[in-house]
């Protein structure tokens, strides 16, 4: 058995006697193509709504709560779904987010807000890691869609006007600073300052 191991080992580190160099590059090559072509294929199927609420912890928690939202339905028709809120669309950010997201399986082995209860007692956590997130990207996944060069703010109401015209431009404040529940419920916010 260590011969046969030590015969491979061998043929490995040599020079291939009946295959070109043409045809290990070209095989390489495929293999290229499949595993992008898969891989870009795995990040679209789980970058879509349908993927995100497909756990019930979702389904049942946040997604009930973005229903009744003006992302979710409203005079013009266009509809915020979760990748356009959660995921970066830039795709070296969107594949940071994804490889953070991974931690997200960990929760759903361990059960970590498989119910309602363990769900709101974990939510002020969970808000808080996105507002972090949202307030390190300046609120980037906001801005795809809410283009602050393009607001009107003649038909904004007097306080959002100012708001909007000063902060933002200024840099001092992102969207999420104000922001915080326009899609979802907030958690508990005893404690946080200007709640």
């Amino acid at each position: 058995m260590l011969q046969y191991f030590r015969k491979i080992w061998r043929d490995i580190g040599q020079p291939s006697l009946h295959y070109s160099i043409g045809a290990l590059t070209l095989g390489g090559f495929i293999a290229g193509i499949v595993f992008w072509g898969g891989l870009n294929t795995t990040l679209e199927a789980t970058n879509s709504e349908e993927f995100c609420i497909s756990c019930h912890e979702m389904q049942e928690n946040v997604y009930q709560e973005l229903r009744e939202t003006i992302h979710f339905s409203n005079r013009s028709g266009v509809r915020a779904t979760c990748p356009d809120c959660h995921v970066p669309h830039e795709w070296t950010d969107k594949i940071s987010r994804k490889m953070q997201a991974t931690k997200e399986i960990w929760g759903k082995i361990f059960q970590t807000i498989s119910t309602r209860e363990k769900f709101l007692a974990k939510r002020r956590e969970l808000a808080e890691h996105e507002w972090a997130r949202l307030t390190a990207n300046d609120s980037l996944e906001c801005r795809n869609c809410h283009d602050y060069d393009y607001m009107d703010f003649t038909a904004q109401s007097l306080r959002a006007s100012e708001q909007h015209s000063t902060s933002l431009a200024d840099g001092e404040k992102t969207c999420i600073d104000c922001h915080k529940g326009i899609a979802h419920q907030l958690p508990d916010m005893e404690g946080v300052e200007g709640y």
